[in-house]
């Protein structure tokens, strides 16, 4: 090999070039709670604690819709799933409280007064004076 051809050889003229590589599709859109959603979950969910009610909690952020498991113990099924699903947004409500058996208790477009159905009642007796 010749000076002329060593220094072509290192430019890269005797070198294929690489393919075209096309561009990386855009990831799908994850629908996730955000921070205020997440916050009133989780003072519900410490009060719950706190009562000794429920014991742990998962998250699930999928394609289609958000989901927080609230567990009495972690190697149960959930005893309720709080679902955020914004196809969902116009029509019956975005947020819902389902059991168990996949039972929904609660739909609307509120989280708070969704949540409600998961309070606690409180339980009022009379009193004789």
């Amino acid at each position: 090999m010749s000076e002329a051809d060593d220094s072509a050889f290192h430019r890269g003229a005797g070198v294929n070039p690489l393919p075209q590589s096309q561009p990386a599709p855009p990831p799908k859109p994850v629908v996730a709670f955000n921070r205020r959603e997440l916050d009133t979950i989780l003072r519900l969910y410490g009060r719950m604690v706190a009562d000794g009610e429920w014991r742990d909690y998962a998250i699930d952020l999928l394609n289609d819709r958000a989901v927080f498991s609230v567990f009495r113990r972690s190697s149960e099924m959930p005893l309720y799933r709080i679902e955020k699903d914004p196809k969902l947004a116009k029509r019956q409500g975005a947020y819902s409280v389902v059991a168990t058996g996949g039972v929904i208790l609660k739909r609307g477009r509120d989280l708070a007064q969704v949540l409600k159905v998961l309070e606690k009642k409180k339980h009022l007796r009379v009193v004789r004076a």
